[in-house]
């Protein structure tokens, strides 16, 4: 069990602080379900209701509750087996899935998160700063959610405002001044859409992230970690090695999104979803990722510990991979990768 972190701006300067962890035996019965699990809740409030008799002593429980087990365990592995699009988008945007802040938490070393874009304000949206990975010095950020109604108003629903990305554009420019290799952590449905992030320059700090990311002379690794969402998630997604966690996704729009605008008919995202090709197993075959790191069964949320391990496990071989290579190469190599996406063809006159 994972103690998922949060943070407050008021709070001590490691940036988060931990919620109670939930006690061994407490019951599961208010998780989160999505609706194609549905069977599989069924079969765990009946083992929730054989707990309570083998509390009492009842020996028989035991028995029913490891064939109920081995069941639920076996429908699991059938439904998320064949996951639609769609389907997988909801597990990305499950709400008790690991964030960002989690990732830094059980990943990496003496985080020390930095505030501000030195010109308008700090944006919760986004967090970052330095920490160690296996006690190698590296530059660290991504888009972070909240998990009740407070940190998800304070966090903006994880979609950053142009002073959010232009922290991240600072830090960017500080990893490369002190040679720190970047990791950043992709969540957010979107960068914020409103009148005052347009009027502050949304598009244009995107696109100078765009830019100064394509040119950083230091390694670039970015994982997508829940929703990729537009220009919110490849404003700090222009990376040597982008990888995406098996239940996440990556697009241009939000399926719903892109059927009201096709058919008019936001209930139409099923047809969206897989014309998108948002699940990381058709953006991998299409060159746009590098690798899929996989999640336990049932998602990330559910064994978060394992979730950690797996994609530590990539980090540090990427970092590896990377730091072997000098600067130069570094920039090349991420121009070519860019370049080589998609598929063209001239006109025959």
């Amino acid at each position: 069990m994972y103690v998922a972190a949060t943070s407050d701006k008021d709070n001590a300067a490691d940036g988060f602080f931990q919620q109670p962890a939930k006690k061994e035996n407490q019951s599961d019965m208010y998780r989160h379900w999505l609706e194609f699990e549905k069977p599989v809740e069924e079969i765990e409030k009946k083992i929730e209701e054989l707990r309570t008799y083998e509390a009492t002593g009842n020996v028989r429980s035991s028995e029913d509750i490891a064939k109920l087990e081995k069941k639920a365990k076996g429908l699991l592995k059938e439904i998320y087996g064949k996951l639609t699009p769609q389907q997988i988008t909801l597990v990305a945007r499950h709400p008790e899935r690991p964030y960002t802040l989690d990732y830094i938490q059980n990943m990496f070393e003496e985080f020390m998160e930095l505030h501000g874009d030195r010109a308008f304000r700090d944006d919760p949206a986004i967090i970052g700063g330095m920490a160690k990975l296996d006690g190698v010095p590296v530059m660290v950020m991504g888009q972070q959610k909240g998990r009740n109604t407070k940190e998800k108003v304070h966090r903006n629903f994880g979609m950053p405002h142009p002073e959010g990305y232009r922290k991240a554009l600072r830090l960017f420019e500080l990893a490369e001044r002190f040679s720190l290799p970047v990791f950043t952590f992709i969540d957010t449905p979107g960068a914020y859409p409103g009148i005052g992030a347009e009027e502050r320059g949304q598009s244009e700090a995107i696109a100078t992230n765009l830019m100064v990311m394509s040119r950083l002379r230091v390694p670039i690794v970015a994982t997508v970690i829940g929703e990729g969402g537009s220009g919110g998630a490849l404003a700090i997604g222009v990376a040597d090695r982008v990888n995406m966690m098996e239940f996440s996704t990556y697009s241009v729009i939000s399926p719903e999104g892109c059927a009201a605008i096709l058919w008019k008919d936001g209930s139409k995202a099923d047809l969206a979803a897989k014309a998108l090709k948002v699940d990381a197993g058709e953006l991998l075959k299409m060159g746009i990722i590098d690798k899929v790191i996989k999640e336990p069964l049932g998602g990330a949320h559910r064994e978060p510990a394992t979730a950690f391990k797996s994609l530590k496990a990539a980090l540090v071989s990427e970092l590896a991979e990377l730091t072997a290579l000098d600067a130069e190469s570094l920039v090349e190599a991420r121009y070519r990768k860019f370049r080589n996406m998609g598929v063209f063809a001239e006109p025959k006159r």
